[in-house]
């Protein structure tokens, strides 16, 4: 049961190898931040493969710290006497997170510019002291060098020192209390008589050196041959535009192991906003340090403990959820999509054409498809005119409807005409013509 446990360490080590080779050509300096992640990716000698073992180890441990966590909740591992393994892997998972999160800035590019930005608007709804967290957050009040700097240092000292001391303790405990049995259906955890009932499987068990050291070594090894794979193959991460905080046609993201929350932030209720970006991991952080406390004592198979199965489940399907959701985006608007060839969709010359272009040029195009061609945020309009009248539709352009603006004093009445000539013939179009 020790392999995830020396597979996460494994990770680790990657990290501290490729950052401190990153951090010695890296210039923690918002002039050159930027420009030093491409020399790193494009100039220096296998600079593009340190970057990418970086990113995909970093990725590597996250995973692996959450299935090593799932594995010890199913199995009721944190049970009595390993209360404390339990704590110290939930402190661990959060600085996990927060070397992922802290590094995105580091970047310094639009994706880590706006994650900063955004993380600190939810830590300023802390009531009381959300002002106070937020300007240690940002070193300020708003992002600067100076937050560049303190990201630097959090990410290269102080989370990979505080990681390292958790490390420790984690392993005293470990070989403190030694490795949780294999959980037997119908034998319950009980304080008075554990220790003696372990002491007996111990003296029955098999030895570390050289029983399960050479699955731990075979495990590493896997884990940095992956890490080179996924290097290799897919590269590092891409670099998405130099920060601009004036620049509202962003679509900036963060990494994949944050993209859950990203999506949640969309998905709630606006009435439910302090819960879901305050309390709610508040609330999820003090129920898992909670956790072994209240649930000390008893049955420890996953078949007593149906519920336990229920939550990993859930979790799982859930996460796994949200984080697709957080990549597609479908909330945000395509500013990067094509405007439509009325020749390949088969429009006809004259006003539709001309309205094909203007709903590109006014931006529909961004947020609405037609035929393909468009954004996901807002409805299809494909067969729009076939749905609504011309007069229902003048009334949602000019007027507006939800999130969507109201075009009475920017559309002149020649252009909502090409408009209306334009959803006309689109509805007439074959299905399925354009790719």
């Amino acid at each position: 049961m020790t392999i995830f446990g020396s597979a996460i360490l494994t990770a680790f080590g990657v990290q501290v190898v490729t950052g401190i080779a990153l951090a010695s050509k890296y210039a923690a300096a918002p002039a050159h931040a930027y420009d030093t992640v491409q020399h790193l990716t494009n100039e220096v000698w296998l600079g593009w493969l340190v970057r990418g073992m970086h990113f995909y180890g970093a990725s590597a441990m996250i995973v692996l710290v959450l299935v090593h966590m799932a594995r010890v909740f199913l199995t009721g591992s944190y049970k009595y006497p390993r209360q404390m393994n339990w704590v110290t892997g939930v402190l661990l998972l959060g600085l996990t997170f927060g070397m992922g999160f802290t590094g995105q800035l580091l970047r310094w590019d639009q994706d880590g510019l706006w994650t900063v930005m955004i993380a600190s608007q939810f830590v300023e709804r802390v009531p009381f002291i959300g002002s106070a967290l937020a300007e240690v957050v940002l070193a300020g009040d708003d992002v600067s060098g100076t937050t560049l700097s303190r990201f630097f240092v959090l990410h290269v000292v102080v989370f990979p020192a505080l990681i390292g001391a958790f490390v420790a303790v984690h392993l005293y405990l470990v070989i403190r209390h030694g490795i949780s049995e294999p959980p037997v259906a119908g034998r319950p955890v009980d304080p008075s008589s554990y220790e003696r009932e372990y002491a007996q499987l111990e003296r029955a068990g098999g030895r570390f050196w050289p029983d399960a050291a050479w699955r731990d070594a075979v495990v590493g090894l896997l884990v940095i041959l992956v890490v080179i794979t996924l290097a290799v193959v897919l590269g590092p991460r891409p670099l998405n535009l130099p920060p601009d905080p004036t620049q509202l046609d962003a679509d900036p993201r963060p990494d994949w192991y944050l993209r859950w929350y990203y999506a949640l932030l969309y998905l709630h209720p606006r009435t439910l906003g302090d819960w879901v970006m305050v309390w709610a991991p508040i609330l999820v952080g003090l129920y898992l340090l909670a956790l072994p406390f209240v649930f000390a004592r008893g049955e420890r198979h996953p078949r007593r403990r149906p519920w336990a199965v229920a939550s990993v489940l859930i979790v799982t399907v859930g996460f796994g959820y949200l984080t697709w959701l957080g990549v597609e985006a479908p909330w945000v608007p395509r500013f990067t999509t094509e405007p439509i060839d009325p020749a390949r969709v088969g429009l006809p010359a004259g006003p539709a054409t001309a309205g094909a272009h203007l709903f590109y040029e006014r931006g529909c195009q961004y947020c609405h498809a037609v035929h393909g061609f468009g954004g996901v945020y807002g409805p299809d309009l494909t067969d729009v005119s076939a749905r609504m009248s011309d007069g229902q539709l003048v009334a949602i352009v000019t007027q507006g409807f939800g999130d969507m603006p109201a075009y009475r004093e920017t559309l002149p009445p020649g252009e909502l005409d090409a408009l209306l000539a334009f959803f006309r013939a689109a509805a007439a179009l074959e299905p399925g013509r354009a790719p």
